[in-house]
């Protein structure tokens, strides 16, 4: 499993977002100025986490996004999942029941589950303010 570049910029603007004055909304051009991410390329990433209903926004001259929650509720599991999608390391982990015809005699599933069961356990009960409180160290 790799993350994207978009997964990994969705975790830096969600950090950026929490780092700013949460009364507030920022915009696009200042998210942009300080993590070095192009206005394009943002609004992309932007638009996937406001889907997930993980940012508010509002327009206007002084409109933009906020959180919509506090750091401390989200997980980095529902960040990547918003912009990723599934996180399995083989496409027969993504359904709740494993519908590949071989995976009763498919003898590496095990690994792929121990692999998911690791990132699940990393990216579930880390948070947005665990990453924060790190930085602050």
């Amino acid at each position: 499993m790799k993350i994207s570049t978009k997964g990994r910029y969705g975790l830096r603007v969600m950090v950026d977002l929490a780092t700013t004055d949460p009364q507030n909304y920022v915009s696009i051009k200042s998210i942009s100025n300080r993590i070095n991410i192009s206005d394009k390329y943002l609004e992309q990433i932007i638009s996937s986490l406001n889907k997930a209903g993980l940012v508010r926004s509002t327009r206007g001259a002084q409109g933009g996004y906020k959180l919509a929650k506090s750091p401390s509720e989200y997980t980095v599991g529902q960040i990547l999942r918003a912009i990723e999608g599934s996180l399995a390391p083989v496409a027969c982990l993504d359904d709740v029941e494993n519908q590949c015809p071989r995976c009763g005699d498919c003898v590496s599933l095990y690994v792929w589950e121990k692999i998911y069961e690791a990132v699940n356990d990393v990216v579930n009960t880390m948070t947005l303010q665990d990453i924060i409180d790190h930085a602050e160290k």
